[in-house]
């Protein structure tokens, strides 16, 4: 048969191919290989934030007696959070039972139930999404403890974790994050500054003035005892934190680019501003403020990283040094209350105006994305500022009726007579150093 002989039926075959294709129905779909490699390896940097990250600079800042209490407090609470995850957590956040709900999400896949390992959510198997979601709820309640650490039980710290994510983080995140109220009324969180640093912020603010201040705050000079270590961590936190905002595009393209650069901006912009303003004032740039000016502005530019261009992500990592510079000195030479390491004047307040700069920064004419769901930088502003009040209000209340049902259980404060001895040995019967 000659070549020509082949050209109609060739012809036909092409014809026919899209009405078989539509009698057999559509491929199922999959998942696009680079969102998904990039979102496992968000996921990897993220949980390595609070392993080592968060442990280490937490570890350095407290004393060498208590080093041992935080660096076991934020392994602990890694696995009871990832079991919780699991079990409810994950379910409750983002499956709505086939109807969105405004206030918590079903059960509908409890323990991942039903889930396959062909199931996506978006561009990404579904399993690489709820591992991504599960190392923001972890690193979450490991940023609380700074608020009382040195001091509490470890049995409460452990029953705080579960409860805390169950009754606050949960459903805070599926307002905003899994289709709730919130969402609904177009507040804008790119990758925690609600969530995450808010809800931290105030909860840490709240056990500190439950707790009370440590023994002979503020009067006895509590510095931290080893500052390479808190540096380490920084230096993790700082490379991790790329996962943690860029990531939260969910895929790998321009929101995520876009997302890294500003977070880097933000950060660098906020060492800057704490470092120079701390120069000014004592005479003298410490590298403790160089380092904490960095979470400042991390913390910050979280809400806003995929929303704001570069400028807008400079001028809010110098308004993070700047105020929560400030309200790290309020807190504790004005207020005298002993949140241990600043995770309310440097999360709670650095998150509360991060969220509220989003809605001015993003606007289009300012370099940003453009506004989800409001027209204009008022009325974004005004759903900004509703969502932090719902956050402030939802977080600090269900955080003390959590600890004053734990006083009632457990106990919340180790004795005096530990707490001088330090957690390390009184709680868990190990030294970090050798005499």
């Amino acid at each position: 048969m000659k070549s020509s002989d082949y050209r109609a039926p060739a012809a036909l075959g092409l014809l026919l191919c899209p009405l078989i294709s539509f009698a057999q129905g559509a491929a199922p779909a999959a998942a696009d290989t680079g969102d998904t490699a990039w979102i496992i390896a968000a996921t990897a940097l993220v949980l390595f934030m609070t392993l080592p990250g968060l442990a280490l600079f937490y570890a350095g800042l407290v004393r060498a007696k208590n080093v041992l209490s935080i660096l076991m407090q934020c392994f602990a609470i890694t696995g009871v959070v990832s079991l919780v995850w699991l079990a409810v957590g994950y379910s409750l956040t983002f499956s709505d039972g086939g109807d969105a709900q405004p206030f918590i999400g079903s059960l509908d896949k409890a323990f991942l139930l039903g889930v396959s390992r062909d199931a996506l959510s978006g561009t990404i198997p579904e399993t690489v999404f709820f591992m991504f979601q599960m190392t923001f709820a972890i690193i979450t309640p490991a940023l609380v403890i700074g608020g009382f650490a040195e001091r509490m039980r470890f049995a409460a710290v452990l029953g705080f974790a579960v409860l805390w994510l169950l009754l606050v983080y949960v459903p805070l995140a599926h307002w905003v994050w899994g289709g709730g109220w919130l969402a609904r009324l177009g507040a804008m969180d790119f990758a925690g500054g609600i969530v995450v640093h808010v809800s931290a912020g105030v909860s840490a603010l709240v056990c500190a003035l439950v707790l009370g201040a440590r023994r002979g705050f503020p009067h006895t000079q509590m510095v931290p005892h080893n500052l390479p270590i808190t540096v380490t961590g920084a230096g993790m936190l700082w490379v991790g934190w790329f996962g943690f905002n860029a990531g939260s595009a969910l895929a790998a393209n321009g929101s995520a680019g876009m997302a890294m650069l500003t977070t880097h901006m933000g950060a660098s912009a906020g060492a800057l501003a704490w470092m120079f303003i701390e120069w000014k004032k004592y005479g003298k740039p410490s590298m403790l403020g160089v380092v904490t000016g960095v979470v400042a502005g991390l913390g910050t530019i979280t809400p806003a990283s995929g929303f704001v261009g570069p400028l807008g992500a400079v001028v809010i990592g110098l308004t993070a040094g700047t105020v929560c510079f400030f309200a790290t000195q309020l807190l504790k030479r004005k207020l005298h209350i002993d949140d241990s390491l600043d995770v309310s004047p440097v999360h709670g307040v650095g998150g509360l105006v991060g969220t509220l700069l989003t809605g001015v920064f993003a606007a289009a004419s300012l370099g940003g994305s453009g506004f989800l769901v409001q027209q204009d930088i008022g009325a974004q502003l005004g759903v900004q500022a509703l969502a932090v009040v719902a956050a402030l209000a939802w977080c600090g209340a269900l955080t003390w009726v959590i600890l004053k049902l734990l006083g009632a259980v457990f106990g919340l404060r180790v004795s005096e007579e530990k707490e001088t001895e330090g957690l390390d040995l009184a709680e868990h019967g190990e030294r970090g150093y050798t005499p």
